[in-house]
């Protein structure tokens, strides 16, 4: 598998990682083996304090289309950000390591299907979305959640914190170049940014499984994406979120003094 120029690349967050990682590697490598397109894998090792990534360099030294990245400093953002700069598919996937979200709904993602299309948000919510042993408390908790997304950031999409979403290349290394949330707030920020670029942002229905193992905490996710939605309308405002050749057109039509 060639993975100098790939068709698709696979970008896993890791953070103490070293029980889950491996069966999710092999779910993704018997999946790749029935695709005929060429793909890479990027492990961002993300301040981990066991053995992820021990764990991935054992799996890539016999499947070189895997890769690790080592981010010492902690931060989901942060790592997917690193990881997404590094790629270099016409297609990179924002996958969880516990792969809730089987993997082979991934061809839903890629054209074919939604081919118009520059920014994919994975949805559990909706007809055609089905969610698998999930407590109802924790589906509310959920929903509490996205209601705060909804009302105070980005209206039209129900589940902008699943942790699988899709970008093209030319929206992947716009929106991430300039991607500043480093904790919970990162989705909410790219597609905040990607809406007021004018990208096509659609969402598409999976299946996903509940695992126990989430890190999920209804009041302290909430105050802490409120305060980070704070932020990003703050640095929106504050043309932080510019491109670096519109910065530079616009220094230039400024007058010399």
């Amino acid at each position: 598998m060639n993975s100098q120029h790939p068709y698709l690349s696979i970008i896993m967050p890791a953070h103490n990682e070293e029980h889950r990682l491996p069966p999710g590697l092999e779910k993704i490598d018997a999946f790749l083996k029935t695709q005929p397109y060429t793909a890479e894998v990027i492990v961002v090792e993300n301040g981990s304090h066991d053995r992820t990534s021990e764990v991935t360099r054992e799996f890539a030294a016999t499947h070189p289309y895997v890769k690790l990245l080592e981010v010492e400093t902690r931060g989901k953002g942060l790592a997917v950000k690193a990881g997404m700069l590094a790629a270099h598919g016409d297609y990179r996937f924002i996958c969880d390591v516990d792969l809730s979200m089987p993997i082979e709904e991934i061809t839903k993602f890629l054209p074919p299907h939604h081919s118009d299309c520059d920014v994919m948000i994975a949805t559990r919510e909706g007809k055609l979305a089905n969610r698998v042993g999930e407590p109802e408390y924790r589906h509310i908790m959920g929903r509490v959640l996205n209601f705060i997304v909804k009302v105070t950031a980005v209206p039209d999409f129900e589940d902008t914190q699943c942790g699988f979403k899709m970008f093209n290349r030319r929206a992947a290394e716009d929106l991430f170049a300039v991607q500043q949330m480093t904790g919970i707030g990162f989705d909410v920020e790219l597609i905040y940014i990607a809406k007021r670029r004018g990208y096509k942002i659609v969402d598409v229905p999976i299946t996903w499984y509940y695992n126990d193992d989430t890190r999920m905490r209804l009041v302290q996710d909430s105050l802490r994406i409120l305060y980070e939605i704070w932020q990003i309308r703050q640095n929106w405002r504050r043309g932080v979120y510019e491109r670096q050749q519109d910065t530079a057109q616009e220094s230039h039509r400024q007058p010399q003094t």
